[in-house]
């Protein structure tokens, strides 16, 4: 038995364990699981639970949802680390749990970071599982198709956790000031906008909200009643950033992320980069800019550089999995490549021409000439009749309608100058002038 301090009790536990839920009721977030009827809650409620994968970003409570499920079913909660767990241990736990069901007794096993465990320790969990000697609970922040083992996935139900919002962090901070288990006991004056830095700093991480909280509430400054107010210098000190201008309507969000788009389309690398900087240091999520550089990529570059849009995808697939603040040098990198490509919006304005057409003309028939005829009936109406197939002709070109009669001659595909769009130009000319010269025959 480990020896105890005389000061043990004198230390109080954190304010993100003081706080953890210990029913559904005082959850917050995962509403889409956990929500009145939905799927999650009612296998809970129901008693019905099998095994089960968490797969979320840190801080959305995949730990505390286990722990609520196990108070629940009255099952016996162990809890494996993937750092410091290996076979031998997860053997002799698999014999008690298996003594246990022999009595009656659930036995919920949570495996944290199971995308750590390697083949082998996973495996040793496989025959338990099956036999429902364990409910088998995993935790990952990674993409389980990839990290868990075949067989072990199988048989476990994923579930996909979202990162909190930033609404569910303020509420959650909210109840830590009020409650008795947090700060409800103390006079605590902080203001809502200094609440809201907060929650976005957290960048949906509950822990970490609470965490710096409760920092900012220690770190505060005490009046000679007992009171601490808590002040926008002190927030800025504890996270390490200056308190940036994001109004909570949302306007100044809206203003830079048009300044960063605006720049990349001047080709200002500066701007853009500048402008990144401030949303990414304010507390902006990574994942929103990393979606407007990709949308850019396809509205502003387009067939100038197609390339761009694959840089953008993959900028993107990094902020997922690397996160916050590693990724800042995959956006840096996408957004002077947006700022320096070659620019053309020919694919959006093509789009949004055909788009007036379709919503003008959505009744207008497909021409019979490219319908397929998978009946009888079909063929004997003509589908398909008269159809060339490109491939088999030496230019691969055909004469073939494609455009409803009444959009016949209609353009909308108009290449610019820049980049690669040059030979795309050249190569729309070239199909135009083969189908004027071949029309008819």
């Amino acid at each position: 038995m480990p020896q105890m301090s005389l000061f043990d009790k004198s230390i109080p536990e954190p304010l993100a364990a003081r706080l953890r839920p210990a029913s559904l009721d005082e959850y917050v977030g995962q509403e889409h699981l956990v929500g009145s009827g939905k799927v999650l809650r009612r296998l809970i409620e129901n008693d019905q639970i099998s095994s089960m994968i968490f797969w979320g970003p840190p801080g959305v409570g995949k730990t505390t949802l286990a722990q609520i499920i196990a108070q629940r079913t009255q099952a016996q909660f162990i809890t494996f680390s993937a750092v410091t767990s290996g076979i031998k241990e997860i053997k002799e736990v698999m014999q008690e749990a298996d003594r246990m069901k022999s009595y009656g007794q659930k036995t919920i096993v949570f495996v944290d970071e199971i995308h750590r465990f390697n083949k082998a320790q996973q495996d040793a969990f496989l025959p338990f599982v099956e036999r429902g000697t364990i409910i088998l609970i995993g935790a990952t922040t990674e993409n389980p198709s990839f990290e868990v083992n075949s067989a072990l996935l199988s048989r476990c139900k994923v579930f996909v956790l979202k990162g909190l919002t930033k609404d569910d962090i303020i509420n959650l901070l909210n109840q830590a000031l009020e409650s008795p288990r947090g700060f409800g006991g103390q006079k605590i004056d902080i203001a809502d906008d200094l609440v809201g830095m907060i929650a976005a700093f957290s960048n949906g991480d509950a822990r970490m909200a609470l965490s710096t909280l409760e920092m900012a509430v220690l770190n505060g400054d005490m009046d000679e009643g007992g009171g601490i107010t808590v002040t926008k210098q002190t927030i800025e000190q504890i996270t390490g950033k200056k308190a940036l201008l994001y109004d909570k309507n949302g306007e100044e969000h809206y203003n830079l992320i048009s300044a960063l788009h605006k720049s990349m389309r001047n080709s200002d690398p500066d701007a853009a980069v500048y402008w990144l900087a401030r949303m990414l240091e304010a507390g902006e999520d990574p994942i929103y800019i990393a979606r407007r550089v990709t949308r850019f990529a396809a509205e502003d570059v387009g067939l100038a550089d197609p390339y761009a849009m694959t840089l953008a995808i993959s900028a993107y697939q990094a902020c997922h999995f690397i996160g916050v603040p590693e990724c800042n040098v995959h956006l840096t990198e996408a957004v002077i490549y947006m700022a320096l490509a070659p620019k053309s919006n020919a694919m959006e304005t093509a789009y949004n021409t055909a788009r007036e057409d379709a919503l003008n003309d959505l009744a207008e028939p497909v021409p019979l000439v490219i319908r397929n005829a998978p009946t009888k009936l079909m063929d004997e109406l003509g589908y398909g009749h008269g159809y060339k197939y490109a491939h088999d002709y030496e230019d691969k070109l055909t004469d073939l309608q494609c455009l409803p009669d009444n959009l016949l001659g209609r353009e909308y595909y108009n290449p610019g100058h820049q980049g690669e769009e040059v030979k795309f130009r050249e190569r729309l000319d070239q199909i135009k002038k083969w189908k004027e010269e071949h029309s008819g025959l």
